[in-house]
């Protein structure tokens, strides 16, 4: 149950793009790489709204919640549910909290899958995903998005996870959605909007 709920919180995979994506040229990667890593390092907090779809085979509709995320550099992440039901996780001093409407648990993220994944949404904005060694990274283009798509190297994170997408608007550093396929063949797509970068965040998005 617990592995549900955590990859709930990120996973899916959005193909719309993909018949007009092409790999960039090695020039094109490192360009993207270094704007990417040199601006996103000015970053010390950060918050969106966010619209999860998530597709899975057995159900015949799509699963579609709305939020707010909110980032506070080194490492603290919370995901706030607010449509249609109320849900929480934080990703805090190596634990994961989570509220499931008033039901309150703690779970050790250390050591786990759960930290890895932690660390490459929190590694999305502050340009540190490109260097985890867990992951292969491809690094693709078309006419709206730069995308970075990570593949997992392990065969412990395999079975959770088949790849990871992170798409940025041309000429921006910050990541616009991520897109995720499970290993079953499961998909979850996170679009983010009304992104504000460094400004003030209330000591209670990171609370329970």
């Amino acid at each position: 149950m617990i592995k549900n709920i955590a990859f709930g919180a990120f996973l899916l995979v959005s193909s719309l793009f993909f018949a007009q994506n092409t790999a960039m040229s090695g020039p094109e990667a490192k360009a993207f790489v270094t704007k990417v890593s040199s601006e996103t390092k000015e970053i010390k907090t950060l918050q969106s709204d966010f619209t999860q779809t998530k597709k899975m085979d057995f159900l015949d509709k799509n699963i579609v919640t709305y939020g707010r995320m909110s980032l506070k550099t080194p490492n603290i992440l919370s995901w706030k549910y607010t449509k249609p039901y109320q849900y929480s996780i934080i990703f805090k001093d190596n634990k994961i909290f989570i509220n499931d409407q008033g039901k309150k648990s703690s779970v050790d993220a250390k050591s786990k899958t759960f930290e890895k994944i932690n660390k490459l949404i929190v590694g999305s904005s502050n340009g540190q995903m490109f260097n985890d060694p867990e992951f292969s990274v491809a690094y693709l283009k078309n006419a709206n998005y730069n995308i970075a798509k990570f593949t997992p190297k392990s065969a412990q994170l395999l079975k959770y996870i088949k790849q990871i997408e992170l798409s940025f608007p041309k000429g921006q550093s910050t990541v616009s959605q991520v897109n995720m396929t499970e290993a079953s063949g499961d998909t979850t797509n996170i679009v983010f909007k009304n992104t504000k970068i460094n400004a003030p965040i209330s000591a209670s998005e990171f609370s329970l």
